[in-house]
């Protein structure tokens, strides 16, 4: 008998019954109904492959067993049958209904709760959940952020022990603090950052130097000086890792007395900072540079809109108001177009991708939505930005020091023989995916209807970039050396550089340099994963914000584009970058045929494709679960899909049987207390 092969991966089911197994190498397996075995969507599996199709090389696997449960925590609507009460999950790829064990009174049917998986289940017993919180009703928008929030571990409010801290810390400089720092209070340095910014991390001055070189001065606020390592602030700022923005609001990583207070760059007061000061040529090239403890003034808040006008040349108001800093902000836009197409000629790839800003009302209802584009100001700190970021990184490799490095590995074989083949249809034929290669393909796309399809296409056949202590270097900016150095106020990794440039500059590094190069691969794994949850959260979010905005817009019509072709229908963007489905069952004239290989649906009378323009009415729209739905004008809407597994619906019947050490610079999880 052929002994079956054997795989390990992760269970992604489908909540149709069947499902795939992504191995933790080769191509992904058919998981058919009932072979799942135990395993939940997202478990890591072991399975065996039961069929292969010679000509496809299609392979059909089934689980044998589950190795590592995902859904520790399980998100839904609480329900009541037979007077025991029951989760109904979220995430229809999630099997059933869950017992829930609590001791709590008067809880209330229709309510999002959170519990906490002790059994799940089996033949003879439902799976069970301890209620861990509950977020309010399950029909309103705010207790599906707020699920969401919890669903990924972030946390609005700060443990007392974070607090009392926060609240010993003065809220001006102190005249100790200034010995030994390079004194710039007398250069001009601004910070340019959006209308509603509070926690300015980064600010810039320009000036030129005897030889006519452009002196750049990129000032970032010292946090490091503030928060120091194993205490409370520290704790906290480790296990969040990052801040987290949303519409209009910010969880932070560190209490807002020190994000947009004490640590934060606000103009015409004292603020202590460390500076990474360019020399650079005409060609934007460093010639020298310096990285020191500073002490700044910041002379003026600028905005990107105000700096935008300014170097438009729009408000002859504005020119006067600023007018002691107009030619600087002049010249700094010339370095930025300098320097940028530095980055392109070695290779740096200009993604822009469509960012939606949801505008807000007073009582934080979603009134508006715009697309968020890039002006010749937010390009200007970025360059500027980009060039500290990268100085950083070589000075410590250079100096044979360790560093928190963000990485971004070149595409696999896989992914770009993918993208190739789904830009061909389009008439592009993609020769080489380096970095200039895949940059020719965005140029060539630009200004047409699929350039946004084109840009997510790239997008998806890249790396993702993540926080490592080893140099792999940059492929999307083409930065041999990289790593996040200018926001230490939201970032983690960054407050991570800090303290090595810190202990350097100090000359404290034969006393901390062990302790901070062990913490260092500590840092990049917990700041990796808590970037991904974040991530995450701000995208499932803006999702219920999105869809609240577009409930308002029911009847009304938008053209769009094609930015997605499944074989269940076409993913459309309109305006705003709001993203909606469009059914294969609201197209006409079908039957519809998916070609997975070109992206297409071919119907006998028409074919859909990335990137076509078309005009869609918005049918439906729903804030709790954030999905939108288009029809074609005129059409009709398509009935909301119940789930298949009626099940879902109902709990189990029962069957007949038996019943049922801590680093100095990285801190450790915490054991017990709150929920990480």
């Amino acid at each position: 008998m052929k002994e079956l092969q054997k795989l390990t991966g992760t269970y992604q089911a489908t909540g149709r019954g069947f499902g795939f197994l992504i191995p933790e190498e080769g191509e992904d397996c058919f998981i058919p109904p009932r072979a799942q075995g135990s395993a939940w969507n997202g478990d890591k599996v072991s399975a065996v492959i039961t069929e292969e199709d010679p000509a496809t090389g299609r392979r059909t696997a089934r689980v044998t067993g589950v190795l590592e449960r995902a859904n520790k925590t399980v998100i839904g609507v609480l329900e009541k049958h037979d007077r025991a009460l029951w989760l109904k999950p979220d995430s229809q790829r999630l099997p059933g209904l869950i017992q829930v064990a609590t001791k709590r009174r008067n809880l209330r049917v229709g309510e999002r709760a959170a519990v906490s998986m002790t059994s799940f289940g089996g033949d003879r017993h439902p799976p069970v959940g301890t209620l861990r919180e509950t977020f309010g009703p399950a029909d309103q928008r705010e207790s599906a952020v707020a699920a969401i929030l919890y669903g990924n571990d972030i946390h609005r409010d700060f443990p007392p022990e974070v607090m009392e801290q926060t609240r010993s810390i003065p809220q001006f400089v102190q005249t100790a603090a200034l010995e030994g720092r390079l004194d710039l209070r007398d250069k001009t340095i601004i910070t340019i950052d959006g209308a509603t910014s509070k926690d300015f991390d980064d600010a810039v001055s320009l000036e030129k130097d005897d030889h006519g070189r452009w002196v750049l001065g990129v000032h970032i606020a010292d946090v490091s000086h503030y928060v120091q390592p194993g205490t409370p602030l520290d704790l906290e700022a480790y296990e969040r890792g990052t801040s987290v923005y949303f519409a209009d609001q910010v969880v932070p990583m560190l209490p807002e007395a020190l994000s947009n207070g004490i640590c934060s760059l606000n103009p015409q007061v004292d603020r202590l900072a460390l500076s990474c000061i360019l020399t650079l040529d005409r060609e934007g090239a460093v010639a020298d540079h310096r990285i020191a403890k500073t002490v700044i003034r910041s002379a003026e808040r600028m905005t990107y809109g105000d700096c935008n006008k300014l170097l438009a040349g729009e408000d002859p108001a504005l020119a006067v108001k600023y007018d002691h800093i107009l030619p600087m902000l002049q010249d700094m836009a010339a370095l930025a177009r300098v320097l940028e197409e530095r980055r392109r000629r070695r290779g740096g790839l200009d993604l822009e991708t469509q960012e939606s800003q949801v505008v807000c009302d007073d009582q934080g209802e979603p009134v508006a939505v715009l697309l968020r584009r890039q002006g010749e100001s937010e390009k200007l700190i970025e360059a500027f930005m980009l060039a500290a970021n990268e100085c950083v990184a070589e000075h410590l490799a250079r100096a044979g020091k360790p560093c928190v490095y963000r990485v971004h590995e070149k595409p696999s074989t896989e992914k770009t023989d993918a993208l190739r083949t789904l830009v061909a249809p389009l008439g592009y034929d993609l020769k080489t995916a380096d970095g200039p290669g895949l940059q020719k393909l965005l140029d060539w796309a630009k200004g047409k209807p699929e350039e946004g399809a084109v840009s997510m296409m790239v997008l998806r056949s890249l790396m993702k970039a993540r926080y490592d202590g080893e140099n792999l270097g940059h492929f999307g900016l083409a930065a041999p050396y990289y790593c996040h150095f200018t926001s230490p106020i939201r970032r983690y990794p960054d407050l991570m550089v800090h303290r090595i440039l810190t202990a350097l500059l100090d000359g404290k590094w034969n006393r901390e340099g062990k302790r901070l190069t062990a913490a260092v691969p500590r840092a990049a794994l917990q700041s990796s994963q808590r970037e991904l949850a974040a991530q995450q959260a701000e995208r499932e979010i803006e999702k219920r914000y999105l869809a609240e905005y577009m409930s308002h817009q029911l009847g009304e019509k938008f053209t769009g584009a094609i930015t997605g072709v499944t074989r269940f229908g076409l993913f459309v963007m309109v305006a705003g970058g709001v993203e909606g489905l469009l059914p294969a069952e609201a197209l006409p004239g079908g039957p519809w045929e998916y070609d997975e290989a070109r992206l297409t649906l071919q119907g006998p009378n028409g074919r859909y494709a990335l990137g076509m323009e078309l005009e869609v009415e918005c049918a439906a729209a729903d804030p709790v679960s954030g999905q939108i739905d288009f029809i074609l004008p005129g059409g009709v809407p398509v009935p909301a899909r119940k789930p298949k597994q009626e099940e879902r619906s109902r709990p189990p019947r029962r069957k007949e049987g038996k019943g049922r050490g801590r680093s100095m610079h990285v801190p450790k999880r915490r054991k017990g207390g709150r929920k990480r």
